[in-house]
């Protein structure tokens, strides 16, 4: 009988060592792995988007963190929506979304939070079920950054129209919002004509809106557009009817989309932020939060543009950068990428 509770008691030693061994080895293995956050885009497959795929990318190889980038194939605020609810039940560590409706994602980022999953923003400066959102700049300010340059290009008077990608997109409204009270003002002699025309991120859709405003204002002197597609697609509806010289556009575009159009003069000036220091710092943020660092005024998060990171007095989960570049036919072979 003693030999018996002897060897009982060996091999329940042996038997507590190996468990001990395993569950540390699990915990060293998963800690070796690092964070799992995904970024959820607008709309998959268009320049933009691609090039923030490229930031991303670029946080995991740095970093060693499993991160990818994924997004619907439409601009689809409930396809946004499902592919978020799959990422929670996956249960991955962090999100990081530009949204296509803020509203329509509130109730499924809430769902996240309740989780425990960090959630990160960008270009959604209303949100309320984020840890933070993340603007490249003011966006009021910079819409009324574009206004001046238009109004520039216009001398200050003639008619002018403004496209949104749509009519949910919180920046893009801010943008158009923001110009508008900068052209009323300080350019009382410009006169909008067509506002806020959806443009749904496509462009084709861009190019037959641009030739519908251009037959129903026949003496159209500017537009001022917002989604990335709108500038190429404005921009060829413009060259095709050779009005190069008398409407003057601005926007927000990609220099790899819009060269062929600044080079000829269908479009005058374009400004961007990077898509890929954007992605690669909504990941940054996801990893001070996950670590349990809150971001302070003036935190420089390593990126040009977000290196003095002004956090919002009136909403503490707002950050604004300062990383908007303008481009126009001067300067056009610094920014392609």
């Amino acid at each position: 009988m003693k030999k018996f509770l002897l060897l009982v008691l060996v091999l329940a030693t042996m038997l507590g060592t190996f468990a001990f061994a395993n569950g540390s080895k699990d915990a060293a293995s998963s800690a070796d792995e690092g964070y799992t956050i995904a970024t959820v885009v607008k709309i998959d497959g268009i320049a933009w988007f691609d090039r923030m795929r490229d930031g991303v990318k670029k946080f995991g190889e740095d970093t060693g963190n499993d991160v990818w980038l994924v997004g619907p194939a439409k601009a689809d605020a409930a396809e946004q929506v499902g592919i978020i609810e799959d990422l929670i039940a996956q249960g991955v560590d962090a999100i990081c979304v530009v949204p296509f409706d803020v509203e329509a994602v509130e109730p499924v980022l809430k769902k996240a939070m309740d989780a425990g999953i960090v959630v990160i923003c960008h270009e959604a400066s209303a949100i309320k079920n984020a840890d933070y959102d993340i603007e490249a700049f003011d966006n009021v300010a910079y819409g009324a950054h574009l206004m001046d340059n238009l109004a520039a290009e216009m001398g200050g008077k003639g008619e002018y129209a403004t496209f949104v990608g749509s009519l949910t997109s919180l920046s893009h409204n801010e943008w158009i919002d923001g110009g508008h009270a900068q052209q009323i003002a300080k350019y009382p002699d410009m006169v909008l004509v067509s506002e806020k025309n959806e443009t749904y991120d496509d462009q084709n859709k861009a190019y037959e809106k641009m030739k519908e405003v251009m037959a129903a204002y026949p003496n159209l002197a500017g537009i001022q557009t917002c989604a990335m597609a709108t500038s190429p697609g404005a921009g060829l509806a413009i060259q095709e009817a050779g009005l190069q010289d008398q409407i003057n556009t601005v926007g927000t575009s990609l220099a790899s989309v819009c060269e062929p159009y600044l080079r000829d003069g269908s479009l005058d000036m374009i400004g961007y932020w990077d898509p890929a220091d954007a992605g690669y710092i909504m990941n940054q943020i996801a990893i001070e939060v996950l670590e349990g660092r809150k971001i302070a005024d003036g935190a420089d998060l390593g990126v040009k543009g977000y290196d003095s990171i002004i956090v919002s007095p009136d909403k503490p989960n707002l950050l604004y950068g300062a990383a908007w570049v303008d481009v126009t036919l001067d300067n056009i072979e610094a920014n392609l990428f």
